[in-house]
């Protein structure tokens, strides 16, 4: 359904991918992954067509419905929610639109009024059959957990979540042929995620999707694009699948070249041994004919690397971690934590969920004394040395300095070469430890921040939301990370694998302000909901 012929994009000098050559076909569901700045997001605007400056082709067969999953949230700040959703399928909203302005304001002895109604009546019924477009949206949007007393609501009426939640509703309302989704699960609580794996395996078309959920695309995809060596390779599989075959394949090329090496040792050998003896010569003449053609093939390099994460706790902590009592907050009549009543015991790793607007951020901004609560009270062991990682991260860093000023800014005192180390650790190289602050990335905020906690030294960490702009080498190694902390951990995440990783108490915030707390790890939590247990 979608064909791409000898693509090659370049900026400048450089070349992103070059010579791509690939047909995506009807009923395969690709996941499209690579390393942050390798160009999964390029190629993606590329095969929408919001990108027209490369060289080759991209063919999709125009009797294809194309959807492609907005980015701008305040898109539609004048639409009702339901309109929003239904400008996704751009005939009949345009259709449906002028039929309601005719019907109000049209004169119905004119026949061109009349015809017109016909025309647009036509469409209606091609584009919604069986008239149930309202019961459609208002379905889906009940799913993404807008109640359908705010169906009629404006837009501008809506958090950021939300809006992202009706651009999700938008792409997928008209169910397209072609469907191109970049990073749908971000601002997704859970729940939601878990109802798009759902919709998205339904999903009869072509689709190609980027995300940094491991858990995500192991449960949606069918095959993988692997954006890498300026190349991008297909691979049958989910992520997991894909991990394993790229393994191998570095594998035996390693081996390969090693075999190629040790035989071009010994050849070299023989022909310096017996090229001057004349018994020799011959088959000294022969090795090194055979010598010639030996080509050992260097192993490119890949574009990911992983960076090396680790949190090292300055103070060993005492008895007493934390314990929250009676914390209650309320945003006006919106009461959203009651009776948050918690004991954080040392060496707790702690995963906080909820859907969105159950108040995971505010509970950790009144736990780190950011925010004072409705009521209630936060009281820290004596030992205890906390470390934050807040969700607004992108926003908060920022200034005119270089990477390695701000970090140093937050320690004046700290040695130099441990600044600078910290940074490579994230990788920063050298140069790029001297860019400015307000020219880097939302996933190099975050890698920033992680430096920061790093020389901190905390023997409590506090993160919310630190997966986001990450990409999947990232997540694995702060999984790993949090894990092996000799400390405690509370981290809000609606990554599943990152929680998988690290956590050994989950703790579960309800809408009603109600809270479930469970010892074990994310998985048992699962398992023990799906069976009804609380």
């Amino acid at each position: 359904m979608v064909t791409v012929q000898n693509l090659i994009m370049r900026y400048g000098n450089r070349v992103l991918f070059q010579d791509i050559n690939l047909k995506l076909d009807r009923h395969k569901r690709y996941g499209l992954i690579g390393a942050n700045g390798a160009g999964k997001t390029t190629f993606l605007k590329i095969l929408c067509g919001e990108i027209k400056e490369y060289d080759g082709e991209i063919i999709i067969p125009k009797a294809n419905r194309v959807g492609v999953l907005g980015q701008n949230q305040f898109a539609y700040e004048n639409f009702t929610i339901m309109d929003a959703v239904l400008y996704g399928n751009k005939r009949l909203y345009d259709a449906i639109k002028e039929k309601e302005e005719l019907y109000m304001s049209g004169d119905f002895e004119d026949d061109a009024v009349n015809n017109r109604l016909a025309e647009l009546e036509t469409i209606c019924v091609e584009e919604d059959p069986t008239y149930e477009y309202d019961v459609n949206i208002a379905k889906i949007l009940e799913n993404v957990n807008i109640p359908a007393e705010k169906h009629n609501e404006l837009m501008s009426t809506l958090d950021s979540a939300d809006k992202f939640k009706v651009l999700l509703a938008q792409v997928l309302y008209p169910r397209p042929d072609v469907l191109f989704l970049d990073e749908p699960t971000n601002n997704l609580d859970i729940e939601t995620i878990s109802w798009l794996e759902d919709e998205l395996q339904r999903h009869e078309g072509t689709m190609v999707v980027i995300s940094h959920d491991r858990h995500f695309l192991n449960a949606v995809v069918t095959n993988i694009l692997d954006v890498d060596y300026q190349k991008i390779r297909e691979f049958t599989g989910n992520f997991d699948d894909w991990y394993i075959a790229a393994n191998v394949i570095a594998k035996q090329n390693e081996l390969n070249n090693a075999k190629k090496e040790k035989e071009k040792d010994e050849l070299e050998a023989f022909v310096r041994r017996f090229s001057a003896n004349a018994s020799k010569a011959k088959q000294a003449t022969s090795r090194q004919k055979k010598l010639d053609k030996l080509v050992i093939e260097d192993i490119k390099p890949s574009s990911r690397r992983d960076p090396s994460i680790v949190f090292k706790a300055k103070r060993t902590m005492g008895d007493e971690a934390l314990n929250l009592v009676n914390i209650c907050h309320s945003y006006g009549d919106n009461e959203v934590l009651k009776n948050i009543s918690l004991k954080f015991i040392p060496d707790e790793k702690v995963a906080l969920i909820g859907p969105n607007g159950a108040g995971k951020t505010t509970l950790l901004k009144i736990m780190m004394e950011e925010m004072k609560p409705s009521s209630g009270e936060i009281h820290w062991g004596a030992t205890i040395e906390n470390s934050y990682f807040p969700q607004d991260t992108a926003d908060i860093i920022k200034g005119d300095g270089t990477l390695y000023d701000w970090l140093r800014g937050h320690d004046p005192k700290r040695d130099i070469a441990e600044i600078r180390n910290c940074l490579g650790r994230m990788l920063f190289n050298g140069e790029q430890q001297e860019k400015s602050v307000v020219s880097i990335s939302g996933g190099e905020k975050h890698r920033m921040m992680l430096s920061k906690m790093m020389l901190e030294g905390g023997n409590f960490l506090v993160l919310d939301e630190p997966s986001n702009h990450l990409d999947l080498e990232a997540i694995v190694a702060l999984g790993e990370a949090l894990y092996n902390f000799k400390g405690n951990v509370i981290c809000v995440s609606h990554d599943r694998e990152l929680l998988d990783a690290f956590a050994n108490r989950i703790i579960e915030l309800h809408a009603d302000g109600s809270y479930t707390d469970f010892k074990g790890s994310y998985e048992e939590f699962a398992a023990a909901k799906a069976n009804g247990e609380f």
